[in-house]
């Protein structure tokens, strides 16, 4: 008996599919994985959805925790940004999806993995890497970028077999999202030069609307944030709970036309008001705690972390090796944020923390000041020997 295991949505592509595994592709048993990493969805339908198309199991495996205390939180660590706007969204649920559907693969013994991806995106590529990192091996089948179908045939499809399909006009955007936020594309957003609507948006509210500004205090411990305004929260619920007080404001909404991994650009609308908002505070600590040449060499491996993860490389030996060094410059990244939430960005009010390097008295131009002045003119003479150097000469082959 051949077995393939789907990484299944619910929608319709994905219910689709588990006829094609059986009718195109002769496969005689389809698994159905569901993933939960804490997106906005309502499981039962894809469930009932599911076993109407064929599914021989529908199986549902929730990760928001190990999402959020995995993935999440080393891009938290790594104030990850692809193309220093991006805090990687979709790029991070994809391992998580993957692996899941992989080790369920793994267990029954099946033959493939199947995914929903076309061939245009960047989740093909993430998906694949994922597999091949957790099924060595395995065959898998994207059946959707070796036959394109249009909405209309795949409807046609599902009617005729008896799959159920929502009776409601179709969204025109591509949605995908989870606890770390919402991406949206196509439809209007396919002209750059078009700006968004605000049917686009869900989580965050229209910046002009924005409530009067509001203080809260994030704490953390070695990089994480671990309480909100005092309470101890575990990071999925704090996530979700930052994203209610800063989505009104308009934090975290990010329009921008970005390079996918297949060499193609696309434009892309974000809402991560919790990311922005969390990365935007542990970025705050980090200065106040961390060395110069230590924040100088985070800041230099912060966007290629970012940059191999958005390209689908979670599970390669360099993303742990970056982590290694984040981690060792995390160990005294404890302390407060007050961060100031207000339309569209939010704003560090305030931190501190026993572990500060900043000292008031050298820093401060008050009576009671220790800086040492004078030395001052000693680093200067040291410093500016090159400089003297590198003049003298041009002084010198001017003159011939």
């Amino acid at each position: 008996m051949k077995t393939a295991v789907l990484a299944y949505s619910g929608g319709l592509d994905t219910s689709c599919m588990i006829g094609w595994l059986k009718e195109d592709y002769g496969y005689d048993e389809v698994v159905a994985v569901l993933v939960d990493v804490g997106q906005d969805a309502n499981f039962e339908p894809a469930f009932a959805r599911g076993r109407a198309a064929g599914a021989d199991d529908v199986v549902l495996v929730d990760r928001k925790e190990e999402f959020a205390d995995e993935q999440v939180a080393k891009t938290l660590i790594a104030n990850a940004l692809y193309e220093n706007k991006y805090p990687l969204v979709s790029a991070l649920s994809r391992p998580v999806i993957a692996e899941a559907v992989a080790e369920i693969a793994l267990g029954l013994d099946a033959e493939a993995v199947v995914h929903g991806c076309t061939g245009k995106g960047n989740d093909q590529v993430r998906f694949e890497l994922a597999f091949k990192a957790k099924y060595p091996g395995v065959k898998v089948i994207a059946p959707l970028r070796d036959n394109v179908w249009t909405r209309d045939a795949e409807i046609a499809y599902a009617e005729s077999r008896g799959i159920p399909v929502e009776a409601k006009q179709d969204s025109p955007f591509s949605i995908d999202d989870n606890l770390f936020g919402r991406a949206c594309e196509a439809g209007i957003l396919e002209d750059p030069w078009n700006a968004p609507p605000e049917a686009a948006y869900a989580m965050t509210g229209n910046p002009a609307n924005a409530p009067a500004p509001d203080e809260i205090v994030i704490g953390f411990e070695q990089g994480l944030p671990v309480s909100l305004d005092g309470e101890e929260l575990p990071l999925w619920q704090l996530i979700l709970q930052l994203n209610e007080l800063a989505g009104p404001y308009g934090i975290g909404r990010i329009d921008m036309i970005e390079n996918r991994s297949v060499g193609i650009k696309s434009r892309e609308v974000y809402e991560v008001p919790a990311a922005i908002s969390l990365i935007t505070s542990h970025q705050a600590l980090e200065d106040l705690i961390l060395t110069k040449a230590e924040a100088i060499a985070k800041r230099e491996l912060e966007p290629k972390w970012a940059k191999l993860v958005y390209d689908g490389f979670w599970f390669h030996p360099v993303r742990e090796a970056y982590d290694a060094f984040f981690a060792k410059t995390q160990e005294l990244v404890t302390g407060e944020v007050r961060l100031r939430l207000q339309a569209s960005m939010p704003a560090v009010a305030g931190s501190r923390s026993e572990f500060a390097l900043y000292s008031e008295s050298l820093a401060s131009y008050a009576t009671g000041e220790t800086f040492p002045h004078r030395a001052a003119a000693g680093l200067i003479a040291i410093t500016a020997l090159e400089t003297e150097l590198v003049a003298a000469r041009e002084r010198k082959t001017a003159a011939v």
